[in-house]
């Protein structure tokens, strides 16, 4: 239980960084802190999309 919640935890900085690789060329950038995390941590791709569509719908 502990392992798999670190490698969700894992894959969700590693998709938020490599993101912000990508999207820095486009001038988006989804900041890496503790709630961004936690959400795509638990709700995993929805999360991203749900952080990449309110980033452009409030900037």
């Amino acid at each position: 239980m502990i392992t798999r919640f670190l490698k969700k935890l894992i894959f969700a900085v590693v998709l938020l960084y490599s993101f912000n690789i990508i999207a820095v060329q486009f001038g988006l950038i989804v900041p890496i802190n503790y709630i961004t995390i936690a959400l795509v941590t638990f709700l995993d791709i929805p999360a991203m999309i749900l952080l990449v569509f309110s980033l452009i719908l409030i900037f």
